[in-house]
């Protein structure tokens, strides 16, 4: 309860402190004017929760003359939606962009630069971690500023290690290889994973020292065909091959959700960000889940750095009073809420708190400092549907490793040109 309470004062100061530093910096107006916001948060947890009856209503009380109008979209349409308003002409002054998707919206033109339109934008950029903050930089401009950031840790339900007679999470691949031939033994899955995208492979490829592409993101031939992320991927496969993998690596449809296996007993762990911890403490509070980094390969245990951006578009006819949103967004109060609802922070003052809100944050923490990138290119999109395609293959097989990625990697070099 002494916790509890402790974490209940941090939030309730974190917020009067949003509320006193927001106080002076209020927008005069004689009317109400409306902002628009865009964003992909989980409806499932208590992100969207803490944005429309917490945040906004806190910033709306200390901004009387703006109103914001919270959109909530599918993650897997918004990007969708994105590209077809840019055709339609019909975008929001604001959206909560995947840190993917920024380079591909600024090269259309439909984003404002932040480092011109903030005469104080030097002072938020100090305040975030640099890692998150590059996500924004094009053609030498910032077009947004980090929102929240995360990675993927090694989430697993300790009951059910228990269940299959480990005492503790694999620490490296081959503890992973040889788990999963003792998970399946006592009905389980030991590791369940829900794609073949790079967010699902690439932390695999990058801890068996293998890499998507050369340092200066211009070739993917040699290097995502390379031996070691060949052998990374193979790894995957053979677990599949041999029945240790469930289906819905390939096939959505072909099993129980990652979240809804490890509910049922049927999947031991997963890969996943740190809001599967608010999602499953309100929609399965039964099943207390634990967190461990990625099993080792060769190249260290590394995983994928994740995350959204706030970005405001040109088409925005409210430009000042968004920003004044957009600057509330990144206060200490709006990031200590979200912090709550499973969504890490980027003021780099967060470190020092962070673990008070949830102390498994530490492992996201610890894992965060070797998680790396995916690509950073507008056709980022495209590359990514490569991944999905071309790696399902080997899964498959109708193709080998060796022959999936080879593939890929020639298609990929083309968006690369």
């Amino acid at each position: 309860m002494h916790h509890r309470n402790s974490i209940a004062l941090f939030v309730i100061a974190a917020l009067a402190a949003a509320t006193a530093a927001t106080a002076s910096a209020r927008v005069e107006t004689t009317h109400t004017t409306t902002i628009t916001f865009w964003d992909a948060y989980s409806s499932d947890g208590p992100e969207v929760q803490k944005l429309e009856k917490v945040i906004i209503p806190g910033f709306e009380k200390t901004h009387p003359g703006i109103q914001v109008k919270d959109v909530t979209i599918p993650y897997d349409s918004l990007h969708q939606k994105l590209v077809t308003a840019v055709a339609g002409g019909q975008l929001p002054d604001l959206v909560r962009s995947d840190i993917i998707w920024v380079p591909e919206l600024a090269n259309l033109g439909v984003l404002q630069p932040l480092d011109k339109a903030m005469p104080d934008f030097g002072k938020w950029k100090a305040r975030v971690f640099p890692g998150p903050l590059a996500t924004n930089y094009w053609k030498g401009h910032y077009y947004g500023l980090p929102l929240d950031t995360n990675t993927r840790i090694y989430v697993y339900n300790p009951a059910a290690l228990e269940a299959i007679g480990a005492s503790s999470p694999p620490k490296t691949f081959a503890q992973l290889s040889s788990m999963s031939a003792q998970a399946k033994a006592k009905g389980y899955y030991l590791y369940a994973e829900s794609g073949t995208s790079c967010w699902n492979v690439c932390p695999w490829i990058w801890s068996n020292g293998g890499a998507i592409t050369n340092k200066t993101y211009t070739k993917a031939t040699g290097y995502l065909n390379g031996p070691k992320s060949v052998a990374a991927v193979q790894m995957l496969v053979n677990l599949y091959k041999a029945g240790q993998m469930p289906s819905i690596v390939v096939d959505s449809n072909a099993g129980v959700g990652t979240y809804d296996g490890i509910n049922q007993d049927k999947y031991v762990s997963m890969l996943d960000g740190p809001w599967s911890f608010a999602i499953f403490g309100a929609a399965f509070p039964k099943v207390h889940l634990a967190g461990s980094q990625i099993p080792a390969g060769p190249g260290g245990s590394k995983s994928v750095v994740g995350g959204e951006d706030i970005v405001l578009t040109k088409a925005s006819k409210n430009k000042a009073a968004a920003l004044q949103f957009l600057r509330f967004m990144l206060g200490y109060g709006s990031q200590a809420q979200m912090a709550l609802a499973g969504q890490m922070p980027v003021l780099k003052t967060s470190a020092k708190w962070l673990t008070r809100v949830h102390p498994y944050y530490s492992t996201y923490l610890k894992q965060i400092g070797t998680a790396q990138p995916r690509t950073p290119t507008p056709k980022w999109p495209q590359i990514d549907q490569v991944f999905v395609t071309q790696i399902a293959k080997a899964f498959q097989g109708s193709e080998t490793v060796g022959q999936a990625l080879t593939e890929a990697a020639h298609q990929i070099d083309g968006f690369l040109k």
